[in-house]
């Protein structure tokens, strides 16, 4: 990406403001398409690994600037960070896949995800479901040493008891507690600045999915 483009972003968090937005609407225009530029690359290098991933065109992958404010006590109009989703079928698709946010300097910062958020409750329940009839295959998975030196393990969010129908002496009953199947790691600034990020991101894409296809058997 080029610098011009985290610069805006930058200039965005301090100026989220209509006014602003439109004044500068060339400025986004500009680092929208360098980001949607990048995204086509990250789709080529991990269409290497994937080639479920290949087809996919970058627009369907790439979400929108604007905040849904409905809902929320922060009314500013516009998110600070560019983001996409390289799943099969593009970010529109039920399945998880590859989550990638750009937000230098905010406060998540920038980093890649995968994994299904807080899914609803047919869903998490086949999940846990899964986990149980292939708890080692999901293990081995997480306990992979790549794996686990890229993205840590399962993010944290858990049940602080075993959900209703399974024995609190499930020897399993950690993983069951999750109420997320996620998994990150932060993109660092040296890797933003760097021409090679796509190129990271799909080897990471890698490591990531089976993972992905793990999770992503449960739904189908």
């Amino acid at each position: 990406m080029q610098t011009s483009t985290l610069q805006y972003l930058k200039k965005l968090r301090k100026n989220n403001n209509r006014e602003w937005f439109e004044a500068n609407r060339p400025l986004y225009d500009e680092a929208r398409a360098d980001f949607t530029g990048f995204i086509t690359d990250t789709i080529t290098a991990c269409g290497k690994v994937d080639s479920r991933l290949a087809a996919l065109n970058a627009k369907d992958c790439v979400f929108r600037i604007y905040r849904d404010v409905r809902f929320s006590h922060d009314k500013t109009p516009y998110k600070t960070n560019f983001s996409a989703q390289l799943k099969t079928g593009g970010k529109k698709s039920p399945d998880c896949g590859l989550y990638i946010h750009i937000e230098p300097d905010g406060k998540e910062g920038s980093f890649l995800a995968g994994g299904f958020w807080m899914p609803e409750a047919p869903l998490l329940k086949a999940i846990r479901q899964e986990i149980e009839y292939n708890a080692d295959e999901f293990k081995s998975i997480l306990l992979n040493a790549k794996f686990k030196k890229t993205f840590g393990g399962l993010e944290p969010h858990k049940l602080t008891r075993v959900p209703k129908g399974i024995d609190k002496d499930h020897p399993d009953a950690e993983l069951l507690k999750h109420v997320s199947f996620i998994v990150s790691r932060e993109i660092t600034k040296e890797e933003l600045d760097s021409n090679n990020l796509a190129k990271t991101i799909a080897r990471d894409y890698a490591i990531m999915k089976p993972f992905l296809d793990f999770l992503n058997r449960a739904l189908h």
